[in-house]
């Protein structure tokens, strides 16, 4: 029985029940991530959304990378798949491959957010400000660790490159 548990908790992940893709909109700040391939090295690393006409979401990841001492683009979009699920949404940046992009915390001024996804591999805080509250942050991380994320591995982004 425990590990049917086990593997329910790695599927199952609870999103936010509503989002308001034009509050969402704008340049969000990346205050923290757990370590990934794509964004290795990076610092400065910020994600601009933009609604599009036909209803898709215009994707745009920048990050300062230290080795090369310029900055790296990535464009994709981004697609809420089930109108029942709206905090659930895929992205793809190389077509035809598509990730997992989980609402799974969202101020409701729209001012911070925690992104995950169900493999428990990718996280990311979000804030519309290079900073972000201590507290608001650790309850972000509280609610990313009561959902089976490995908060130890999260690391903070430096936000300072100019």
């Amino acid at each position: 029985m425990a590990s049917l548990l086990s593997c329910k908790t790695t599927q199952d992940l609870p999103t936010v029940e509503k989002v308001d893709i034009e509050k969402y909109t704008g340049l969000w700040y990346e205050i923290a991530r757990l370590p990934n391939s794509f964004e290795k090295g990076m610092e400065c690393v910020t994600a601009s959304y933009r609604q599009k006409s036909n209803g898709k979401i215009e994707v745009l990841n920048k990050g300062y990378l230290v080795e090369k001492g310029s900055y790296k683009t990535a464009k994709g979009t981004a697609r809420v798949p089930d109108s029942k699920y709206p905090g659930r949404l895929k992205v793809t940046f190389f077509w035809p491959f598509s990730g997992n992009y989980y609402i799974l915390s969202l101020d409701e001024n729209y001012q911070h957010a925690l992104v995950g996804d169900p493999s428990r591999k990718y996280l990311w805080v979000l804030a519309r400000t290079k900073t972000l509250d201590a507290a608001i942050y650790d309850n972000l991380m509280s609610k990313a660790e009561n959902n089976g994320f490995n908060i130890q591995e999260v690391m903070k982004v430096n936000q300072d490159c100019e």
